[in-house]
Formats: C-alpha cells, structure tokens, sequence
C-alpha cells in the first residue's frame, strides 16, 4: 500500500487505473491509498502522478481490495457464530458513508470490507449533514483527526493517545455529545434514513398495516443514486415519521414499528 498526497484527484485515480491499482482509502481532498502487488506500485513509484507525494506504507497486505477476498470467506465463516444487535447510536459505514441501523448489516459489512476500498471522505460528509461538532479518534490515533482538520473545518477534534488524556477526552465528550434520537425507544421499533436525500415512500402502507421481514418501506434518493430502506424485522407500524417527498437527512428516524403481529 501507498499513500498518494497532492496531486489532481482524477490523474491520480486514471494513474491507479492504468497500473491496476485499486484506491483503498479514500481519505479526502488531497489523500488517496493506493494498493495492489508490490510491482504495480513499483510501476505507479516509477510513473507517479504530477505534484503527487508517494510514501510506501508497511503494511502486511493489500488491504481492501479483492487481494483479500480469500480472507472474506473465512471471515465470513466466523461472523456466523457471532450474534448481533442493533445499534443504539447511529453507525457510519466506512463503505459509503451511509446510517447503518440493521446489527445483522453492519457485521456483514464488517466483514466485506475486508476487500472493500475506505471511503473516509463520505465519513465525513455524512458527519458535517449530522452537525457533528467534535470528533475523538480512539488508539492508534491522529491519522484520520488529521484528515478532518483540513476537511472539517470548525469541527473540533481529539486523538486520544495515552491513558493520561482520559479525562480530558470525557471532558471533550460531555462537550461534544449528545442524547440518541433513538434511546429512549427500543432500535427494532425504530428504522432511520441511510442517508440524505427526497424519501420516496411505498404506496399504500398505512399505520396499522402489518409487514413482513425485509418489507421495502421507501426509498431515500440523493444525488446520484438511490437507497432503499427495509425493515429487517417486520412488525405494525405504528407511526410514520416522515412524509413522502420529505427532505431526510442521516440517521433521521423514518418510521416507528411495533414487533407483534408481523404478517
């Protein structure tokens, strides 16, 4: 693996194309992970991008890419005695940037992403639509704290790196922190937009109405693509929290279930 800085994003991305290189981490303006065989980097020192800076990462693999596919499979094989719940505070997956609200998702994600690029420059952005006001990276720290100085600006940061800076980092977090839109009501009852964008609802699902696991409720569309929104559970639903055309942001609870007579 290795780290590109500077340069322009799209010579960059056409070099790691040409040499076969996959981007690995996309960190944001500026920083890109190139990883592949030790000779396409080779290749990609020997034609390196105009006003780009290489620097050879020690790594043991080329993590994130489809190098590492043989270790999903086994991965795979062990998060199937893994039980799940869902999350209580919104999870940001590193794979889109999108709210991840399904326990059984964001292991699978956990898993995939394995041999699936970073992409912490969506992180980010998803971070600045919630109103994140501060952000403490927890050990090894200060690489992605970093990142979101340049990128995030006016958010405060915290790279938390010795035991010595416990309180002080309990103090950025009382701070910074603030009650779950979801904590005083159980996450199964509860699904929440992927993403921001126009929530496009499914015609003719009314509250009252039973539906079964994995029933599609809506559609959340953004600029370039549209993510639909499932209820991995099921349930009655009991109320609609949002309308269809409603503007949603991440996170921002849909709809509320209630378990018992699932169709």
């Amino acid at each position: 693996m290795t780290a590109i800085v500077g340069g322009d994003r799209e010579e960059v991305l056409a070099k790691l194309v040409e040499h076969g290189l996959t981007a690995a981490n996309d960190n944001g303006p500026g920083q890109i992970v190139a990883a592949g065989t030790v000779e396409q980097l080779q290749a990609l020192a020997d034609d390196a991008p105009a006003k780009a800076r290489l620097m050879p990462l020690s790594v043991a693999g080329a993590f994130h890419t489809s190098h590492m596919v043989p270790a999903v499979d086994a991965l795979a094989r062990l998060a199937r005695s893994v039980s799940t719940h869902d999350p209580r505070t919104p999870v940001i997956s590193n794979r889109d940037g999108q709210i991840v609200h399904d326990g059984r998702e964001v292991l699978k994600r956990i898993v995939t992403q394995v041999s699936n690029p970073v992409r912490w420059d969506l992180c980010m952005e998803t971070m600045l639509d919630l109103g994140v006001t501060g952000i403490l990276e927890v050990p090894p720290a200060g690489t992605l704290t970093g990142i979101a100085k340049r990128a995030l600006k006016g958010v405060e940061t915290f790279a938390l790196k010795a035991p010595d800076q416990l309180d002080d980092a309990r103090m950025f977090i009382d701070k910074h922190g603030s009650q779950s839109q979801i904590d005083t009501t159980p996450t199964w009852r509860m699904l929440v937009a992927p993403s921001k964008g126009t929530f496009r609802q499914v015609a003719n699902l009314n509250e009252g109405d039973s539906i079964a696991p994995e029933s599609t409720i809506g559609a959340v569309e953004g600029r370039s693509e549209q993510t639909l929104v499932a209820a991995p559970h099921g349930g009655t639903i009991v109320e609609w929290l949002v309308h269809d055309g409603d503007l949603v942001s991440p996170g921002q609870p849909l709809i509320r279930l209630h378990p018992e007579g699932v169709a």
